[in-house]
């Protein structure tokens, strides 16, 4: 990583700082549809990605575009409304740069959510999913290039991705909200196609459970970055081969559907970490 590359995370860090964002404890990355739950925090200030100095500015509908800020499930949240994906154009810096801004700003836990489509045949429309792993199919890594070692390790230990007990905590707030909970591997690819018929088969054969055009970039540099971290998935569709087409529409119908089982899990979680 460049010098370059550190000032702008500074400079981004100190203007959301000097703008009332004051040592969040938690960052949180909210997928396609699931943003609303940001609207739930107290006391909140929200910035527009346009006006955060080096920030990128995410285009997918259904993705607010904000950072908030703000108290929920009694802890001081940094939520992204929104995301950047390797697809819109973004290098993987770029994508993860705000992974990089939180841990500036004293985050020390990050909860990713998605939108993913189901591929175990399990699973149904409307499942949420612990992600218990990943796998990266995206053919690349946001730590390629020189390594900062006040950064993070050249070498990054992969072997618990997602917290195991970041893991149980879900289970104990689902069980306890009587929400029914899967969990899975979460497999990542570069999108913006939905994945083929034969692709899925692929994902199915090499352990996936879900699949999706997200997280694992993030999870990466967040684990590079010492984050200890939880994520949860929504199915929004089965994935190509099972069913007719796949469209972005019902991506969002889904995961308003089920935006309030999903709203009080993650606050849930959140307070018990």
């Amino acid at each position: 990583m460049t010098q370059s590359y550190n000032e702008a995370i500074s400079k981004a860090a100190d203007y959301l700082k000097n703008n009332g964002m004051d040592q969040p404890e938690i960052g949180l990355i909210l997928g396609s549809g699931l943003g609303e739950l940001a609207n739930e925090a107290t006391d909140a200030v929200a910035i527009p990605y346009e006006d955060i100095p080096e920030f990128p500015v995410s285009t997918v509908e259904g993705h607010a575009g904000q950072l908030v800020y703000g108290s929920l499930g009694g802890k001081k949240v940094l939520a992204m409304q929104g995301r950047f994906h390797f697809y819109e154009g973004y290098s993987l810096k770029e994508v993860t740069f705000p992974v990089r801004v939180m841990k500036a700003m004293g985050v020390t836990s990050l909860v990713v959510t998605n939108a993913a489509g189901g591929v175990n045949e399990s699973f149904t429309p409307g499942d949420l999913m612990i992600i218990t792993d990943h796998i990266n199919l995206t053919g690349a890594n946001p730590l390629l290039g020189p390594n900062d070692n006040a950064q993070g390790p050249r070498f990054t230990d992969m072997s618990q991705a997602y917290d195991k007990a970041y893991q149980t905590l879900i289970e104990e707030a689902a069980q306890e909200q009587d929400i029914a909970i899967k969990k899975g591997v979460y497999m990542g690819l570069t999108g913006p196609t939905y994945e083929t018929p034969a692709e899925v088969r692929m994902v199915r054969t090499l352990g996936g459970d879900a699949v999706g055009m997200s997280t694992v970039p993030e999870v990466i540099v967040a684990r590079h970055a010492g984050l200890r971290v939880a994520g949860i998935s929504c199915i929004t569709n089965y994935a190509a081969g099972m069913q007719e087409s796949l469209n972005h529409d019902e991506v969002v119908e889904v995961t308003t559907r089920v935006r309030e089982s999903f709203k009080s899990l993650v606050k849930s979680v959140i307070s018990k970490m």
